[in-house]
């Protein structure tokens, strides 16, 4: 006997094993209808149903030799049914393969789930490994020693520790992202990811996706899920630079984050938590943007919990020397060369200018000199600053002379009309439409008094 696929074949009958059937009457031979004895249905599994389907041999007279087919179909029936016991499982069995069956499928949607959320997790730090590799001109240590340098390091190590909302303000190129790092690394958070987006080189209808991500079919091209940098940063610190570029309608939804610190994916309904230490900068006068009604005064305060100033270079010549050291060291090594010494005259120069774009201007220039200067000592080509320090005019009639004296009575008129008030509101700054410390720095190298504008003022209001 042999049996393929459910199909046993015994003296030439054909037996057959439909799933559906159960024991009953099962034999069929010659028209006639038979029930196994009783070992054979006691022992058969119930779910199977055997069918011998052509007829017992027919006789010359006519008549059936019902009895040895019987005899034949009984012995065919107990070969198979030693064959069905070796070959299928018990019931016992059966339950027990289900069960196990059951665990492993268990087993494996909790493997499923685990492995989603350590996917989530590793795509969060690699997206942050990302931002922190693509920062390649951003140092791992502040360098410089001046007063001004030691105060900003002093309210570093006070607010560091705590979780309080900072806001970085001071001209662009004056290190506000080194800042911020410096505080996430003293934070308690610095084992998490520091994430950092610039909201002005966001596009306005894209920002808000960016910062809290969206749903899938949230808009055009939104074909999957996308974490927003709220969620990368989980646990960790969210750098927001240039704060005064974020747009009206999303300035409300980071209101939202800052007071319920809660927030929704664009196109989604449901609100998330957010465990994220936010720290702002920008380099605009955000008194003078409320003025001008393009920032939210109540996110403004929101924000304003711990302001720190970032000062300009020009304040911190002391440190001038300090930098350019390291930037040669940094980019010497990566250029394969060696400098015994800084040439005194470029030293100087260095040290003279005013360097409007601070100390990213200063490290363009370095890394430029690095890459071109061949003499043993590191010196800098003067033609490359950008424009001359600033000093007293040779010719009354020249146009630097001309443009001085016309800046110096825009100043002068813009104290004179907030008495003497430099930022603010209704200060000097925000009616020129340029940072404080920008003007105060104009003030000092124009050597106008602002002390003067006060006492006018108060004299007139008297």
């Amino acid at each position: 006997m042999k049996r393929s696929d459910g199909v046993g074949v015994m003296a030439g009958q054909t037996v057959a094993f439909p799933d559906e059937s159960r024991l009953g009457r099962i034999l069929y031979a010659g028209g006639q209808t038979f029930d196994p004895d009783q070992q054979l249905r006691e022992a058969l599994p119930a779910a199977t149903t055997l069918l011998i389907d052509d007829p017992v041999e027919e006789h010359s007279d006519g008549g059936f030799d019902r009895f040895e087919r019987v005899v034949e179909i009984r012995a065919a029936l107990l070969e198979i049914l030693e064959l069905m016991r070796a070959v299928a499982p018990t019931d016992s069995t059966m339950r027990f393969n289900l069960a196990e069956e059951q665990e492993a499928r268990l087993a494996l949607e909790t493997a499923f789930q685990q492995i989603q959320v350590l996917k989530g997790q590793l795509y969060k730090e690699n997206l942050a490994l990302r931002d922190e590799v693509d920062r390649a001109s951003m140092f791992e240590e502040v360098v410089g020693t001046s007063p001004v340098l030691r105060a900003v390091l002093s309210l570093v190590s006070k607010v560091a520790p705590t979780d309080s909302t900072v806001l970085l303000t001071g001209e662009t190129g004056t290190g506000k992202e080194l800042i911020a790092r410096a505080i996430h690394k003293r934070s308690r958070r610095s084992s998490r990811a520091f994430v950092s987006v610039s909201c002005a080189a966001i596009p306005a209808s894209l920002i808000a996706s960016e910062l809290f991500g969206h749903e899938k079919g949230a808009f055009t091209g939104a074909t999957q899920r996308r974490l927003g940098r709220f969620e990368l940063a989980e646990e960790g610190s969210l750098f927001l630079d240039e704060i005064g570029e974020l747009p009206a309608e999303t300035q409300i939804t980071l209101l939202r984050v800052l007071q319920e610190r809660e927030f929704e994916r664009v196109g989604g309904s449901h609100a998330i938590r957010a465990n994220v230490r936010v720290v702002a900068a920008t380099n605009r006068d955000l008194e003078a943007a409320i003025s001008a009604r393009t920032f939210r005064s109540d996110l403004f305060y929101r924000l304003n919990v711990f302001p720190i100033e970032i000062p300009p270079l020009r304040e911190r010549r002391d440190d001038i020397p300090l930098l350019v050291e390291y930037f040669i060291d940094h980019f010497a090594r990566k250029a394969g060369k060696n400098f015994s010494g800084v040439n005194k005259k470029t030293l100087n120069l260095l040290q003279s200018y005013p360097w409007p774009g601070n100390i990213r201007e200063l490290q363009n220039v370095v890394e430029r000199s690095v890459i071109v200067c061949e003499t043993e000592n590191f010196s800098v080509d003067e033609s490359w600053l950008s424009r001359q320090p600033v000093s007293e005019p040779k010719s009354p009639f020249g146009l630097s002379e001309m443009l001085s004296v016309q800046e110096k009575q825009m100043i002068e008129a813009a104290l004179r009309e907030s008495g003497g008030r430099v930022f603010g509101p209704s200060g000097a700054a925000a009616k020129l439409g340029i940072h404080r410390s920008t003007l105060e720095s104009r003030i000092t190298s124009l050597k106008i008094n602002k002390y003067r504008f006060k006492t006018a003022s108060a004299s007139k209001s008297s």
